[in-house]
């Protein structure tokens, strides 16, 4: 219903249109003009929705807690997110709520419809915060939405506030100064290009990567193989007879020019068959002799 619900909904777009400029600005300003319903009609409509899902009242339902999802985004513009991205999700946490409302539970719909709204804006500014998703655990969430609400200013916890900030929202202190380092630190590119202005393209952890040839020994052991493989290569050559050693020189060991069978066949007055059998035999007996 969720995504039937949504195509019924008028976008955020359309809303915003209908004032002076389409922008958040006139988005915001249309939503708070809906009038808020009173707990008879938001009954009704939630009971015509789970009886008959009706989407009309599933739409009158969305269409007037949307003023509250944009108060409740507006607490998450700390996070350096887009406030239009905020509160569509937001919207989105919303028409779940609506979805799952039951009315006969005796509450309103907005108590139940908010952490349904916080659990979307939630999920969205962990996606998108860090390169790298910071909280991965329900204990680590916790502490990156509550940690920056705790902190007084920019500075360091001490001790005494970090095990004041762990009893209150029951972690380790080790899980809160793990967290606070978390939130101190900024992505910094892998791989940054050369020519840029950033201080930090100096530091990116692709300059401390050791180089795939930086090893003296591993150096030293490939040269001394491909001597070796070369040295045993020319003795393997010498020991064919002399036309398949013109053969195989001229077929595999020119830089260009490579010689065809028919060519090869025209020149020793044979087939291009029998050019063919002579290489093949010639590249069996190499082979064994590299082995």
């Amino acid at each position: 219903m969720t995504s039937a619900l949504a195509s019924a909904l008028p976008t955020p777009t359309a809303l915003a249109l209908r004032g002076p400029v389409g922008s958040l600005d006139a988005y915001i300003d249309a939503v708070s003009r809906i009038p808020v319903q009173s707990r008879e009609d938001e009954f009704a409509l939630a009971q015509r929705l789970r009886e008959s899902g009706d989407l009309d009242a599933a739409r009158e339902l969305v269409l007037s807690h949307l003023r509250f999802v944009v108060h409740i985004a507006r607490g998450y513009t700390g996070y350096g997110l887009p406030m239009g991205d905020l509160v569509q999700e937001g919207n989105v946490g919303l028409m779940k709520a609506v979805k799952r409302f039951d009315p006969s539970m005796g509450v309103r719909l907005v108590s139940f419809a908010v952490h349904w709204i916080r659990a979307e804006i939630h999920e969205y500014v962990l996606r998108n915060w860090r390169l790298v998703k910071v909280a991965t655990t329900k204990a680590q969430r916790k502490l990156f939405f509550n940690l920056r609400k705790a902190k007084k200013g920019l500075s360091w916890l001490t001790a005494e506030e970090t095990a004041a900030v762990a009893r209150d929202l029951g972690v380790t202190p080790a899980e809160v100064t793990q967290m606070e380092q978390r939130l101190s630190a900024r992505d910094v590119s892998f791989d940054p290009v050369p020519d840029q202005d950033d201080d930090d393209s100096s530091y990116s952890p692709a300059a401390y990567l050791p180089a795939p040839d930086s090893d003296p020994a591993i150096a030293v052991e490939n040269e001394e193989w491909e001597d070796a493989s070369s040295a045993r290569l020319r003795h393997a050559i010498a020991t064919l007879d002399p036309r398949s050693r013109a053969i195989v020189e001229r077929r595999w060991l020119v830089d260009d020019g490579k010689a065809t069978l028919h060519e090869l066949a025209a020149e020793f007055a044979v087939s291009a068959e029998r050019i063919r059998q002579i290489e093949t035999a010639a590249l069996k007996k190499l082979r064994m002799a590299m082995v």
